[in-house]
């Protein structure tokens, strides 16, 4: 039983939406999403509250149901408010910078290496060393810091790598010299 698919998505102000055809399009002042809509799930909108109803009583249908209601809900919060996601990068030279749509690491490799920004993503970097990524569309937001991480993840010795601002690394104990 999901508890989380019961809950009314509340609908914020100067926001508009819209369902037809099991797609279901919201606008806000930040932008436009659009999503269809699985067919075991249905929607209902009404007084600034939208319901995720099942279309029929299976245990596929009652998980899908809590899915759908968080992906609208991450629609309704991304077009009015927007996320962010934060990368650091850690160690010595290690260092970021934008050129257009395009970010240039330099992550102690023989060559820098370039990540292009999908759009919807916007990149800003602070100090040479912090990634402040934002869009409205929070599942793409996740994959493209995914992404960039994967570039130089985050060693477990000394730190070094590209790692999310909240993310703790435990480090481990090196070699020790003993006779």
């Amino acid at each position: 039983m999901s508890r989380v698919g019961k809950k009314p998505i509340p609908v914020p102000a100067n926001t508009r939406i819209s369902y037809q055809d099991r797609a279901l399009t919201i606008e806000g002042h930040k932008g436009k999403l659009s999503r269809e809509i699985h067919p075991a799930v249905d929607l209902t909108i009404g007084d600034g509250v939208v319901h995720v109803r099942l279309a029929m009583e299976t245990k596929t249908s009652r998980a899908l149901q809590g899915l759908t209601r968080s992906l609208v809900a991450n629609m309704l919060i991304g077009v009015s408010q927007g996320f962010e996601r934060v990368l650091e990068i850690n160690g010595i030279g290690y260092r970021a910078e934008v050129k257009g749509k395009t970010l240039v690491f330099q992550l102690g490799f023989s060559t820098p290496k370039e990540f292009e920004l999908p759009a919807g993503v916007t990149a800003t970097i602070e100090k040479n060393t912090i990634i402040k990524l934002a869009g409205i569309d929070k599942e793409e937001l996740g994959r493209v810091a995914a992404s960039i991480r994967r570039l130089r993840p985050p060693e477990p010795y000394k730190g070094k790598g590209i790692k999310y601002a909240e993310e703790r690394i435990q480090k481990k104990a090196g070699k020790t010299g003993t006779k």
